[in-house]
């Protein structure tokens, strides 16, 4: 079973005509360029996106990526990509889901792990406390004060 997130955001995708094959069906790698557009506005949300990461002095690549396909995108459909915020102490966990936007018919489920590295290369196993404080921050703002803030989940439009 999947942890559930303390934090999530809803990212609307059009499918255009460049992500797909001649069967009309999105080919797989773009899936993973439709997680990075949820994932860069799950951290605007946060408060901490990559400027402000690679300005702190640390870059987060992604060290793990999987994806489980359930059915196939098409050209012009709209997607929802939700990202939720799993792990932040140690790594950056996200886990994703995409679903058709009329439908709610789910199409594509993922999870990245990334690591902050030093711009000297060097791999934290913590992540950097400028980036803990923003998401303890954000977390701060919409955790009602009965739950605690790991089984709060914050749906953001």
């Amino acid at each position: 079973m999947r942890a559930k997130g303390v934090l999530s955001v809803h990212t609307d995708v059009l499918v255009p005509f460049f992500d797909v094959d001649s069967m009309d069906v999105v080919w797989h790698g773009h899936y993973v360029k439709y997680l990075e557009v949820a994932r860069c506005a799950l951290l605007s949300d946060i408060g901490h996106d990559y400027v402000q990461m690679k300005a702190a002095g640390y870059v987060w690549p992604v060290i793990d990526l999987q994806l489980r396909y359930v059915r196939p995108a098409r050209f012009g459909q709209r997607l929802v990509v939700t990202a939720e915020l799993v792990e932040w102490h140690n790594r950056l966990k996200v886990h994703y889901l995409i679903r058709d936007a009329e439908t709610g018919e789910r199409m594509t489920r993922g999870v990245t792990v990334q690591v902050a590295v030093t711009l000297a290369g060097e791999m934290q196993l913590l992540s950097p406390r400028v980036f803990t404080d923003a998401v303890e921050r954000r977390l701060a703002r919409t955790v009602p004060a009965t739950l605690p803030a790991a089984e709060a989940v914050e749906t953001v439009a």
